[in-house]
């Protein structure tokens, strides 16, 4: 609790993380109403897309784009430490390299909590709009995937704290953890076969919230090979434990 509380004392203030948040938010907001709102053959896209159960998977798919967004934002916070030298004050003041890492391992717990609530109130929020027959078990038949997604959220922000954490300055972590998710990971998927690079970290992620109706495209095209999301969740817990491990690797061995 006190290293909790010494996080919010430093972000509850900050503007950036509200501005992020608020951006995060309104991007969601726009993109689920004005898909909506979509109208094909005089029917709007919402009573097919947005239907519980299955708008569970869709929105947290919708929600995966967004997770760079909270990766920024993880690095801006902990490259800060360096910048103010918080990092060698927390020290000094009586704190292990291994809290510091946790501090921010707390961080990425609450943002990725924060995240899902949204989601749930949007998914219902939506739900009610375009399920006619709604029952509990329509609601809440596959509300796992805002698990799945919690998992991602929180792997996704942990890349980007090890990428903040090794390089220590805020705009050259943000281009190695978006370079790295978006352009070399994928990049090395076209060398591996998908049965070895399914097993890769952004990818293993990525397993977690599947595009929805991606049965029929892989009968329409090459079926891609993806793990299954218990199976991936499990291997993402691993890979964010790792993460967590160097990080804390890099700070130790690092003179603040």
């Amino acid at each position: 609790m006190n290293l909790l509380r010494i996080e919010l004392h430093k972000i509850l203030p900050y503007r950036t993380v509200w501005v992020i948040l608020a951006i995060y938010a309104v991007l969601m907001l726009l993109v689920l109403y004005s898909s909506s709102q979509v109208t094909i053959n005089g029917r709007e896209l919402g009573y097919d897309m947005y239907k519980l159960p299955g708008f569970w998977q869709t929105l947290t798919y919708t929600a995966s784009f967004f997770n760079l967004l909270f990766g920024i934002l993880v690095i801006v916070l902990a490259t800060d430490e360096y910048t103010f030298r918080t990092f060698r004050q927390q020290v000094i003041d009586g704190l292990s390299k291994a809290e510091l890492v946790l501090a921010k391992f707390y961080v990425i717990l609450g943002l990725g909590s924060l995240s899902t609530i949204f989601l749930l109130i949007l998914g219902l929020y939506f739900g009610l709009l375009y399920t006619s027959d709604l029952t509990p078990a329509a609601a809440f038949g596959k509300i796992d995937a805002l698990a799945y997604y919690f998992v991602q959220a929180t792997g996704y922000m942990a890349l980007a704290l090890f990428f903040g954490i090794l390089i220590k300055k805020s705009g050259l972590s943000i281009i190695a953890f978006i370079a790295y998710a978006q352009v070399i990971e994928p990049l090395v998927h076209l060398r591996l076969p998908d049965s070895a690079d399914k097993f890769m970290p952004v990818k293993v992620f990525k397993s977690l919230t599947p595009m929805p109706g991606q049965n029929l495209l892989d009968q329409l095209t090459t079926p891609t090979e993806l793990l299954t999301q218990p199976y991936a969740a499990t291997l993402a817990i691993g890979y964010i434990a790792l993460l967590l491990l160097f990080s804390y690797a890099i700070l130790k061995i690092r003179d603040l």
